[in-house]
């Protein structure tokens, strides 16, 4: 079970969102008719049931949704939906991972298996239109376009008619929305983060990652995204902030993967700070490297043999299925492209007040990780913070504890994190 979780753990490290086409469906019509709308209902996970919604169509094929409000995904696309007498089966295609429904339609109810990473758990759904979870809250959007389609953020803004400085909050690895949530699950860190910010009087502009919240549908293709890409939508993030007159200074926060991003947008840019939060502080292969040690040794050599062939920038196409969700090859030229980056160079690149903040109990990004980021600017602050984690929650050193907070937004952000940004700007003198 724990080499099944690095497997997992790093397919939400690297993961991106592929998108799938539904398959022509040829079922009778009345039970087409019968399954369109929506169904709500459980995966019936062991001491944890699971919330979802599931909504089907009748398009010029069969198509669904799926929303899972606890993990804040809403209506993402399902694919290969057969219909046949009263048997409904269809996937959610999650990049690296193998997630299917089998389901038995039986009057106004479906009963079948969930299946993930080779388990079996039932689920049930009922038709009927229920709230999914609390209701949506009202955002103001701002908008982008770029070569890859229209992107929103949502921005907030202190109680005040004057300007203010405001912080680009850049989101970490895999499909990650706004509010930090990914498949891992719901904790709300970026928006609790962007509402201490607010009550400081501090802006905050954070967006969905492509493939992800209201950005779900500016995906691209797997085969087709480069690390670059994630650079130039926050170069024109910053751009839009730039330009505004609401906003004196802007401030980068990039948190995990975010944090390369930051740096990256920032040196061409008019930032005035920058702040690193549980960012890597050496290349992607390296801690790739250094996860997948716990691997049975035979994984373990094919993962760095792998390793080396994509540094010499070379695909791998013979890649072993238990590590297809790391090294699926219509994915490493993402993973090569990121590769080349060191974020040790791109943060000594740049001269504006950084700060680098880790938590002590982060069990994805250590404290070495920022003391290297810190080291190679001589000049930026370090931050440490007691008992955070990655999701800059307090939590447990224990793996099983400190994981499950990842999926538990009610609770706070770790003490002292917010306090100590604002004084960073403070001390900076970034314009209120």
């Amino acid at each position: 079970m724990k080499n099944l979780y690095v497997l997992l753990a790093l397919a939400l490290i690297i993961g991106l969102v592929s998108g799938c086409s539904d398959k022509k469906n040829e079922d009778k019509p009345k039970m087409t008719e019968h399954l369109t709308g929506t169904w709500n209902g459980t995966i019936n996970v062991p001491g944890q049931p699971l919330n979802i919604i599931i909504k089907f169509e009748q398009k010029d094929e069969l198509a669904g949704t799926i929303s899972i409000p606890v993990q804040n995904v809403t209506d993402f696309s399902l694919s290969e939906i057969k219909l046949n007498d009263e048997k409904v089966n269809f996937k959610m295609p999650l990049h690296g991972q193998e997630i299917k429904f089998y389901g038995t339609i039986d009057k106004n109810k479906i009963d079948g298996t969930f299946t993930q990473s080779g388990q079996s758990i039932p689920f049930e759904l009922k038709k009927g239109d229920v709230a999914a979870g609390q209701p949506e809250e009202e955002e103001d959007f701002l908008t982008i376009e770029t070569s890859a389609g229209m992107l929103y953020g949502s921005l907030l803004t202190p109680e005040t008619e004057d300007p203010s400085p405001i912080a680009l909050i850049i989101p970490g690895s895999g499909p990650t929305d706004r509010n930090g949530n990914s498949q891992a699950g719901r904790n709300d860190s970026l928006k609790l983060l962007a509402e201490g910010l607010a009550e400081n009087g501090i802006a905050s502009l954070r967006y969905d990652k492509r493939g992800a919240g209201k950005n779900q549908e500016a995906i691209i293709k797997e085969e087709d995204i480069r690390f670059d890409r994630f650079v130039k939508d926050a170069v024109k993030w910053i751009e839009l902030l730039e330009q505004d007159e609401r906003f004196t200074d802007i401030i980068i926060i990039g948190h995990s993967q975010g944090s390369l991003v930051g740096m990256m947008a920032a040196e061409d840019s008019e930032a005035d700070a920058f702040i690193s939060i549980a960012g890597a502080g050496r290349t992607i292969d390296e801690v790739l490297s250094e996860q997948l040690e716990t691997l049975p040794d035979e994984l373990n050599d094919e993962s760095e043999s792998i390793l080396e062939e994509l540094r010499r920038g070379n695909r791998v196409e013979e890649v072993d299925p238990q590590l297809m969700s790391i090294f699926k090859p219509s994915v490493q030229p993402f993973l090569m492209s990121w590769m080349n980056y060191d974020p040790t160079e791109e943060i000594r690149q740049m001269s504006i007040p950084t700060l680098v903040i880790n938590g002590k109990n982060d069990v994805q990004v250590s404290v070495a990780d920022a003391e290297n980021l810190a080291a190679a600017r001589p000049d930026a602050e370090l931050l440490l913070i007691d008992k955070m984690n990655h999701v800059l929650k307090e939590a447990p050193e224990d793996r099983e504890g400190n994981l499950a907070t990842y999926s538990d937004p009610t609770l706070p952000l770790a003490d002292g994190l917010t306090e100590e940004i604002t004084n960073f700007l403070k001390e900076n003198k970034i314009k209120k």
